[in-house]
Parts: C-alpha cells; sequence; structure tokens
C-alpha cells in the first residue's frame, strides 16, 4: 500500500493521485513491449486523474508520446510545457491550432482528410496525420470502401505538401479478450492496409493498434506502437490477470457527523433502510453528484481505519450513511472513509464496476463534483 490519505483530519471529498504509480504502471506495459513505443492515452483529463501532472509521470515511466482525444486536450497539453509528440484522435474543427502546436492529427474519412488539408494550406505548413482505419470496430475510421479514395487523397496531399503520413491506426473490438479470434482479423486487415499504402507510394512509420491489454498480451499486435490506457492508472485491463500495476485513485471522504439511532428508525430518502437494532451511523459528504453512484445505494463499503463499514440507505446528491454498528467502530468525526483504492481493506474501482455491471473506465473518469484532487509519490 501506498497512500498516503491521511487516516484523519481530511479536509474534503478527495482523489488523490499516486504519480508514483503512474510511472510505475507505465514501465510495466512498455516491459511487455520492449520492441515498440509507448504512447500513453491521456484523453478526458487522463481518464479524470489530471493530464498534466499525469503527464509528467507517464514520461518519466518511459512513454515516448501521448495520444489525447480532442485538439483542446492536445494543445492544453502543448500549452502546460509538453514537448514530446502528441496525436488528438477525433477533432472535427481545431486543425489549424493543432498545425501551430504541432500536434499530430487523427483522420478518419475523406472529408476530414479534405478539412485537415485546407487547413495546411491556411496555416502555410504541412499537418502531420495519422489515418485511422475502420478493421471492424464500426465506430470512427476510414471503412474499406472509403479506402481507396483516401489514399489516393493522401498521396496527392503529401506530394503538394499539405500533408504529411506518419501513422496508420485501428482500435481494437475485443481488447479486453486476448484470445478473441477477431483480434486476428483486424491485425491482418491492419497490415493489408499498410502495405497497401506502402505500394501507392505512402511510407507510414508508426503503425499501432494495440490498447492496454494487447500491450501486455499480444506481442503480434505490438506494431511500432501501443497505446495504454487503464493500465497507467492501474485499472485492469485484463479480468482475472495480474500485471503488478498499482491503484492510482484513492477517494476518500471524513466522517463528518457521527450519530446513535435506534432499531426502527429509517435512514435516508424513501427509509430503503430500517436500523434493525440500536446502531450508531456516520455521514460522509459523498454523493452522486460527486460519483458515487447512487445505484450502489446499500451495496458497498468503505474502509475507516482497516475496517470495513457498509453504506446504508440511499446514496444522496451531497451524502452518504455508513453503518459503524452499535458500538461505532471506533470510529470518531474526521476519521477517513476511503470508498476505493490504495487503502488497507478497500475496494478497487472495479469492485464498484462490478457492482454496477460496467468496467473501471466509467467509474474512475466518474469522479466529479466537490471531490479535490490531491497528488502524492514521485514519478
Amino acid at each position: 500500500m501506498k497512500t498516503s490519505i491521511p487516516a484523519s483530519g481530511l479536509e474534503h471529498l478527495t482523489a488523490q493521485i499516486d504519480l508514483g504509480a503512474v510511472a510505475h504502471n507505465t514501465r510495466i506495459v512498455a516491459e511487455h513491449a520492449p520492441s515498440a513505443a509507448t504512447m500513453a492515452v491521456l484523453k478526458a483529463d487522463a481518464y479524470g486523474h489530471g493530464a498534466l501532472p499525469v503527464a509528467g509521470a507517464v514520461l518519466a515511466g518511459g512513454a515516448t508520446e501521448i495520444g489525447v482525444t480532442t485538439v483542446d486536450e492536445a494543445v492544453a497539453l502543448r500549452e502546460g510545457g509538453v514537448t514530446v509528440p502528441l496525436l488528438s484522435w477525433l477533432s472535427t474543427s481545431g486543425y489549424e491550432r493543432a498545425i501551430d502546436a504541432d500536434v499530430r492529427l487523427g483522420v478518419s474519412s475523406p472529408r476530414q482528410l479534405a478539412d485537415v488539408v485546407a487547413a495546411a494550406r491556411d496555416v502555410g505548413r504541412p499537418a502531420v496525420v495519422h489515418v485511422k482505419v475502420d478493421t471492424g470496430l464500426s465506430r470512427n475510421g476510414v471503412s474499406a470502401a472509403e479506402w481507396v479514395e483516401v489514399r489516393d487523397a493522401l498521396v496527392a496531399a503529401e506530394r503538394a505538401g499539405h500533408v504529411h503520413l506518419q501513422g496508420v491506426f485501428t482500435h481494437l473490438a475485443h481488447g479486453d479478450e486476448p484470445e478473441h479470434p477477431f483480434l486476428d482479423v483486424q491485425r491482418d486487415a491492419l497490415a493489408a492496409t499498410v502495405a497497401d499504402a506502402r505500394a501507392h507510394g505512402l511510407a507510414p512509420t508508426l503503425v499501432h493498434a494495440a490498447n492496454s491489454a494487447a500491450a501486455l498480451t499480444r506481442p503480434d499486435l505490438h506494431f511500432d506502437l501501443v497505446r495504454p490506457g487503464i493500465a497507467l492508472y492501474g485499472g485492469i485491463p485484463v479480468p482475472g490477470r495480474d500485471f503488478g500495476l498499482r491503484q492510482v485513485m484513492t477517494f476518500a471522504a471524513p466522517v463528518i457527523l457521527i450519530k446513535r439511532i435506534r432499531a426502527g428508525d429509517g435512514v435516508s430518502y424513501g427509509h430503503s433502510w430500517i436500523a434493525p437494532r440500536d446502531t450508531v451511523v456516520g455521514l460522509i459528504p459523498a454523493g452522486y453528484a460527486d460519483g458515487v453512484w447512487r445505484p450502489l445505494s446499500g451495496r458497498f463499503e468503505v474502509a475507516i481505519g482497516g475496517r470495513r463499514f457498509p453504506q446504508v440507505g440511499r446514496v444522496c446528491m451531497d451524502q452518504s450513511v455508513i453503518d459503524l454498528g452499535p458500538d461505532g467502530g471506533g470510529v470518531a468525526e474526521g476519521d477517513t472513509a476511503v470508498l476505493f483504492g490504495d487503502a488497507p481493506a478497500a475496494d478497487r474501482a472495479s469492485d464498484w464496476a462490478q457492482m454496477l455491471d460496467t468496467i473501471d473506465y466509467e467509474v474512475l473518469t466518474g469522479v466529479r463534483g466537490r471531490s479535490v484532487r490531491t497528488y502524492t509519490g514521485e514519478p
């Protein structure tokens, strides 16, 4: 356990981010893909962890490039002092800003390529592009039916000096299932597209497909670059597999009130929980506006001083109630309740995800509202 969340005296609902764990996790991924470079995925404000601090940690851990979704995310990192290559793969505007800031652009359609070419003309310098090909996810990406049109437009744009095709990439449809046969289909489709591009005079130097799970388990999908996301944040890339990753976010709140209630007293809205005995309850300032999902009501436990205590009654917008037991469990006002993270007896984000029938990505990116991010650990 590396957490430095205090046992008491926490002033706010807190999401503590361990930058040392980020660097550690980046190194783990890089060690599993020694023949490829590592592009750390920091989209959605680094999965809710804070893009700029996390950028420093992933670079310390061995990442050489950073991938994000939007141009705004990329430009913010550049303006924050990040100098390594940046790729934005899901923007439909702001291309001039990206080219000015030396941000690589993902291209997924003929229209998007035309818009990037127009922006490069306006700026007066070539755009560096990575063409995304749809190999079966049926989401963004150049379809097989559009590939020839895009390929020929790329050839013309390179000759005119408006673009430089640096990369070709795809996203995996079954990325968290390393043995799924469709991964082979996508691998071969990507390789065929790259071969066709090269046969027509294009020379991409970065081919990439691997997410966290594929980076850790599928060397045949490493190509030139791997793009880990959830692994960097200590999530679970492949259910049932332990890669030595460390949790990064610890979500915790102070116990702000303790009171005794009698058997038969109802707790929270709708009295969905009735005290079966005289007991002591505690209140924490964490609710569904902050990332404590209402469907978790009565289904999760918090850790206080290494002991687990159940949450009872409905989770409210701003607060949740926990049952400390008839003797109060030795808990005092001001003690720290860990909702999930790197602390003794605490849940993981993946435990919440399992209860919610979702994925830990959604739990981590859902921490919001009044929660205050703090940072610990040396990258």
